[in-house]
């Protein structure tokens, strides 16, 4: 029997790759358009809900409560597993370098304290809910995130700016690697406990080793323009205050991911960069299958 997978913000690059993987794995698929569609509604009959929303950092005090509260009511009526991906903004600034399902989440800024509270809310519903965390996203195609706007931004004429200091490892996932995990993850649902969060290692890659991969030298984005703008732009006091997940060092263990999906093999990290960099390799280049070949 055909299983099947609401996609709530089918647009965006995380809810876009998720349909994408669902597809790919035989399910039948409903894309939410907010404009038209009921959610209550459209619940009806899926197996899951993928949690593909996200506003903008300004608007998360007053909206991620909103929505968080309507995914809950939605899967409790309809008895869905809830598909969250998880950030690693819930540890904090003196979490440890290596990150498990095991480590505190000690967040004290805003934005991590918002995450902390939305994941513990799920948790306290009793709704099936699965956490898939990981660092930051590639994609394959330019989609707002740090890769495509800062750090390749002007990669086709030869620069690469990164937003730390180059030489320090931090986690990248690949989308579709990681939603293809999420599918899964997804299909042994009812092995899982209720409520589960897992840790997606992707890639642990410094400025330098993805600058490399490339083909090109490392250089450092400036932060003084995103100060100046503070009294300016909402978005940016927000994005200084994630500041810090660029200076220090961090990598994501996957080992209980591994345990659970020992088949499942990721795309190697090279090809990941080359094909999350193709619009500025190649601007030319043809997209198969919603992704670059390079």
């Amino acid at each position: 029997m055909t299983q099947t997978a609401l996609i709530l913000g089918p647009t965006g690059k995380f809810g876009r790759n998720m349909a994408l993987a669902f597809e790919n794995a035989g399910w039948a698929v409903r894309r939410f358009d907010r404009k038209t569609d009921d959610l209550l509604t459209a619940v009806n009959g899926v197996d899951v809900i993928v949690q593909g929303w996200h506003p903008s950092y300004e608007l998360w005090a007053k909206d991620v409560p909103v929505l968080t509260a309507r995914v809950i009511d939605a899967a409790q009526r309809s008895g869905a597993t809830v598909l969250i991906p998880g950030n690693v903004y819930v540890y904090g600034a003196d979490a440890p370098a290596v990150w498990n399902e095991d480590t505190p989440h000690a967040a004290t800024n805003p934005l991590g304290r918002i995450r902390t509270e939305m994941e513990a809310t799920f948790k306290a519903s009793g709704v099936r809910t699965i956490i898939l965390r990981a660092g930051d996203f590639l994609d394959t195609v330019p989609s707002g995130n740090w890769f495509d706007r800062i750090i390749v931004k002007n990669l086709s004429k030869g620069k690469f700016a990164y937003p730390g200091p180059t030489d320090i490892p931090r986690s990248w996932a690949y989308l579709p690697d990681m939603c293809r995990a999420f599918v899964m993850l997804a299909e042994r649902r009812a092995e899982l406990p209720v409520f589960t969060t897992l840790n997606y290692e992707g890639y642990t890659m410094s400025g330098q080793r993805m600058a490399k991969i490339l083909g090109v030298n490392a250089g450092q984005m400036s932060w003084w323009p995103l100060y100046l703008l503070i009294p300016f732009w909402k978005l940016a006091r927000p994005i200084i205050e994630m500041r810090y997940l660029w200076n220090k060092p961090h990598q994501m263990d996957g080992s209980a991911l591994r345990k659970l999906l020992p088949d499942f093999v990721e795309t190697p990290m090279e090809e990941a960069v080359l094909t999350a960099a193709s619009f500025q390799i190649n601007p030319d280049q043809p997209m198969i299958g919603g992704r670059a070949t390079v």
